[in-house]
């Protein structure tokens, strides 16, 4: 239902510009997610997963990237049009993040309670002594023990796990509508990592918020999320249910990324790969940008590069699922 769409994104185009040329790093980007979902973004690295979030967040520094088309609508509200005035008062109140290391987005030499309670301050107009008091409260909602004497601790006495705690509780302190994960497990071990999804997945039904999770790891994937975008040099190349991708991938690029998870109960003397490497952001080739590594490639895919189309309940962006295929058969 249309009502329900807390976000979209529209043809989202980031482009960086320096001395060796144009770099296409999110380059016609469509996506909407819906209240109280979580939409799984996944790829190798450089496929674009992080830029898309920062340009959602007008984060990209610039110069030298820019935001050179499209439409990112919350709440039918379009933040690309926006002012810088008007996307601070949006930015971790309606809209927030979480970054991929904590170490390098918390200030260093400020008590972590503090850097929660300036959040809660600027955006709810409430006291210091208030702010603190919820701040706290927020990590005691993460899990955090002791949390009146963790709040007085400042970053670097912490581990990595409590870091990352006092990241979600800064991103939630304003209960926002949508809240953007950018890979906040990668750095730590799998015991902290469950524990950081569950209470994400906990907290999410407490509040009804929507979630963008961004990862590289399938497994994280099939546990928290209701949809899937796989991206590719800088584009999604299938968007489906994320039930259904892991039975029925259709993209030969998403069918690589699952064959190469190891098997459980299969003996395997080495785990498949996906030959070749991503190509240029600088230098993508005139057809299909995954035709040089795909084992199905015909010509059609090196002359001309395909859309993203709607194939049974889910999107591909493949020649394979086209008359033009069938064609040259």
């Amino acid at each position: 239902m249309k009502n329900d769409v807390v976000l979209e994104v529209k043809n989202l185009r980031t482009h960086f510009i320096s001395q060796k040329g144009v770099s296409k790093a999110v380059d016609g980007i469509d996506f909407i997610l819906r209240k109280g979902e979580t939409l799984g973004i996944v790829g190798e690295s450089g496929s674009g997963k992080s830029m898309t979030s920062l340009s959602i967040l007008r984060l990209i520094p610039s110069p030298p990237g820019k935001i050179v088309e499209g439409e990112i609508l919350l709440n039918n509200q379009d933040l690309v049009k926006m002012s810088s005035e008007e996307l601070r008062k949006i930015r971790g109140n309606r809209i927030s993040m979480i970054f991929q290391e904590p170490m390098t987005s918390l200030n260093p030499v400020i008590p972590v309670g503090e850097q929660i309670a300036e959040s809660i301050r600027l955006h709810q107009g409430l006291s210091k002594k208030q702010a603190w008091n919820k701040s706290v409260e927020m990590l005691e909602l993460v899990g955090i023990p002791s949390p009146e004497k963790r709040a007085k601790q400042e970053p670097f006495q912490l581990s990595g796990g409590m870091r990352q705690r006092v990241m979600i509780a800064m991103a939630l302190a304003c209960t926002p509508e949508v809240l953007i994960a950018d890979e906040p497990t990668t750095a730590l071990d799998v015991t902290i990592q469950a524990q950081i999804l569950e209470i994400m997945k906990d907290l999410q039904k407490k509040i009804g918020m929507s979630i963008i999770f961004i990862t590289h790891d399938l497994g994280v994937v099939s546990e928290v999320c209701d949809q899937v975008g796989v991206m590719y040099a800088g584009q999604i190349v299938e968007h489906q249910a994320a039930n259904t991708l892991f039975e029925n991938p259709l993209h030969p690029y998403t069918q690589g990324l699952i064959s190469s998870l190891p098997k459980l109960y299969e003996d395997q003397d080495e785990l498949q790969t996906i030959e070749g490497t991503v190509p240029s952001p600088y230098d993508y080739p005139e057809g299909c940008r995954f035709a040089e590594r795909c084992p199905f490639a015909k010509e059609l895919c090196t002359q001309q590069q395909p859309n993203l189309i709607d194939y049974e309940d889910s999107k591909v962006r493949c020649w394979k699922y086209t008359n033009e295929w069938e064609a040259t058969l």
